[in-house]
């Protein structure tokens, strides 16, 4: 199971349902749960959040520039960080050649990508 925060229940049932596809399994007063590919993602509803500035939560994908440009046709803007040498998609390679590309919630929650080398 993984937990993230949010502030705005509807931002966030949007965002994790509809532009990342994820299944809404249940909903209360509490928390909105996703299937996340066979892992319940727990959204818990919080009247004030502060995300984190590191990565929360992240994914891996078979190709991550087909990944990218699905979420970026969804609207989804990626991070890029100074002096991370990121190319034209966002996409930093790591030196063991793993490629990762980070992106915010509506809350500010920073999620990633990921897609390693066969």
């Amino acid at each position: 199971m993984a937990f993230v925060c949010t502030a705005n229940e509807d931002k966030a049932r949007g965002f994790y349902r509809d532009t990342l596809g994820l299944t809404l399994l249940e909903e209360h007063q509490f928390a909105m749960v996703f299937d996340a590919n066979g892992i319940e993602l727990r959204v818990s509803k919080s009247a004030t959040h502060q995300p984190a500035r590191h990565t929360v939560l992240g994914w891996q994908v078979p190709d991550i520039v087909a990944s990218v440009k699905q979420l970026e046709n969804a609207g989804v803007v990626f991070h890029r960080y100074e002096g991370m040498g990121q190319d034209e998609n966002a996409v930093w390679k790591a030196p063991g050649g793993s490629k990762v590309a980070w992106f915010p919630d509506p809350d500010g929650n920073v999620l990633s990508l990921t897609e390693h080398p066969l």
